[in-house]
Order: C-alpha cells, then sequence, then structure tokens
C-alpha cells in the first residue's frame, strides 16, 4: 500500500514570478548541455555536477585511506568534533567526490561543519552490496578519526545510500548513532510505485523514468528491488535521527520523498518535508541560477547546525 504523507504533514515552498522565469530559462540550458557537450557519460555528468562553485573560506584535500577514499572539505571557521558525512548522486552508476567538492563546501560553509564526500563502488562494475559496504566504512574510519557527532547528506541516489546507512546503522550495536540526516531528492524505492514516476504533468527536465530503470537494473544485478539496502522505503525506519527531506515538485522521484517522509513519521521519526514549488530535481546545486538553491541550503544549514546543537 502506498502511503503519502497529506498536505498539512509538509511545508510547500512557494516562488516568485521572477524565480519561475529563471526555472524555465536554466531548464533551456540544461537541454543545451546535455545536447552539445561531448564527452565519455560520467565525465559529462561530472561536468554538470562540477559547475558549482566552491565555497570562500573552504580548504581541501584528498582522502585515500582504508575505509574511506573521497575528499575532505573544512571551512575555516569549522566547529570542532563534529562533521557531515555525504553521498553523491548520479543514478549509482556515475558521479564522483571530486564532482561534488563544490556543492558540498556550500553546506559545509553554512554549517561550520567539515565534511568528508566519498567515492563509492559504482555500478554497474559493483551492485548495491558495494555501495552500502562503502558507506559504512566511511562511517566507521570517521568514528576513528575521534568524531562522535556525525550527521550524513546525500542527494538523489547518494540521499537513498545515505537513508538505507542510516536504517542499517539504527538496527546495529554501534557506540555512536547519527545525529541527522538531509536528503534533497532522495531515489529510495527501486520498485518504482510512486506516481509522479510517470505523472504526464511531471516534467522533470534532469531524469526519466526509462534512465531510472536502467540505473536500477544495473545496480540490483538480478537482486530484488525491495530489498530494503537498495530501497530504504521498505527498511525498518523506527529509531532513525532526524530527518530534512527536500524535493522540487516537478521531479520523477516527489513521490519518493514523500512516500518515504510519511513511513518515517509513522514509525515515529521526526521528519520535516519540504516541497519547494516548481523546482527540478536537486535544485540545490544551481547556486549561480537560482534564489531558491541558496534559500534551500540556508535552511539546510539550519537544520544540521539545530541537530548538533541539540547532542
Amino acid at each position: 500500500m502506498t502511503h503519502i504523507l497529506a498536505p498539512e504533514h509538509f511545508t510547500t515552498l512557494h516562488i516568485s514570478p521572477e524565480e519561475r522565469q529563471r526555472e524555465y530559462a536554466l531548464r533551456e540550458q540544461f537541454a543545451r548541455f546535455w545536447a552539445t557537450t561531448p564527452g565519455e557519460p560520467r565525465a559529462v555528468y561530472d561536468a554538470f555536477i562540477g559547475a558549482t562553485p566552491l565555497a570562500t573560506g573552504t580548504t581541501l584535500h584528498a582522502i585515500d585511506a582504508p575505509g574511506a577514499s573521497g575528499w575532505w572539505l573544512a571551512p575555516v571557521d569549522a566547529l570542532p568534533g563534529q562533521v557531515l558525512l555525504y553521498l553523491h548522486g548520479g543514478g549509482y552508476v556515475q558521479g564522483s567526490a571530486a564532482a561534488y567538492r563544490g556543492f558540498v563546501s556550500q553546506i559545509a560553509r553554512r554549517t561550520r561543519t567539515a565534511a568528508l564526500v566519498i567515492d563509492y563502488p559504482l555500478a554497474p562494475e559493483n551492485t548495491f552490496l558495494q555501495a552500502t559496504d562503502a558507506a559504512l566504512a566511511a562511517w566507521r574510519w570517521l568514528i576513528d578519526q575521534g568524531y562522535s557527532r556525525i550527521a550524513l547528506v546525500g542527494d538523489s541516489a547518494g540521499g537513498g545510500l545515505a537513508l538505507s546507512t542510516l536504517a542499517t546503522l539504527s538496527r546495529s550495536a554501534e557506540a555512536i548513532a547519527p545525529l541527522a540526516g538531509v536528503v534533497f531528492s532522495p531515489w529510495v524505492d527501486l520498485t518504482f510505485s510512486g506516481r509522479s514516476m510517470t505523472d504526464p504533468n511531471v516534467e522533470d527536465p534532469l531524469i526519466g523514468h526509462e534512465y531510472l530503470k536502467q540505473c536500477a537494473r544495473h545496480y540490483l544485478a538480478g537482486a530484488d528491488p525491495a530489498d530494503p539496502r537498495a530501497s530504504p522505503l521498505f527498511a525498518s525506519l523506527k529509531g532513525l535521527p532526524p530527518l530534512l527531506i527536500q524535493a522540487g515538485s516537478d521531479e520523477r522521484l516527489l513521490d519518493d520523498s514523500r512516500q518515504f517522509a510519511a513511513r518515517a513519521r509513522s514509525a515515529g521519526v521526526q521528519v520535516d518535508l519540504e516541497i519547494w514549488e516548481g523546482m527540478h530535481h536537486v535544485f540545490q546545486l544551481d547556486l549561480a541560477h537560482l534564489h531558491s538553491s541558496a534559500s534551500a541550503l540556508d535552511r539546510t544549514a539550519g537544520f544540521l547546525r539545530g541537530a548538533f546543537n541539540a547532542a
């Protein structure tokens, strides 16, 4: 049975006519980029994501250690003892920590918190089993570095992986529990039960149903699409930390956010679900073009600061 939150249980963020025009212009830029940018698909995707600028006042260096491979981003005024673990998007078949450095730095700077964005094994060379193992290994690596105040953040497929990781940790005997989770347009249901996936009124400019089905086949490699490690919508959600979920109203994964929020709330989890009017998939990336992107990240930082302060 599909569970969807009633409107009174989520926040709708409305946009101005001027912002709507900026969104339309950006969609035209998207179409030109994907139609004209040459190169191997993973390189093109990284170029698209890498357009988000690095936040001022942020230092960065590569991490290549047993249990963690990626990039470390630290604001110059980072508060001690707390850290973000970021899991990137890309349909589980593309994306890299290097491409996401700019975007993650924007969250880290606003939150005054260091962040680790990892490279996890991608499909089709690997499956969801290796991706989930990598996320958990990175979590334990942060604990080994002395961190006890950790929040997980992710977008799209990385949002699904973040929620899967949180669900696994909530059932584990780990001495340190995550303080919070933030996910942007998470992909949580590889069975594709959400109506928005095929709704003709949705005009998602970035991802489509057929593309996601292909990604799911690679990631699952024949496994059950309802396996909670791949589709955290079907995981036991009791005991998850407070969550912030942000999604655009005009994207294929809208119902993934709505269904997950409904199930988590039914399990007693504190969930803030924000649906941003007229926005596309992971619009938070587009800081150079949309006021809504900065506003959403400011709200994300406020949520994370509150979680860290309450610990």
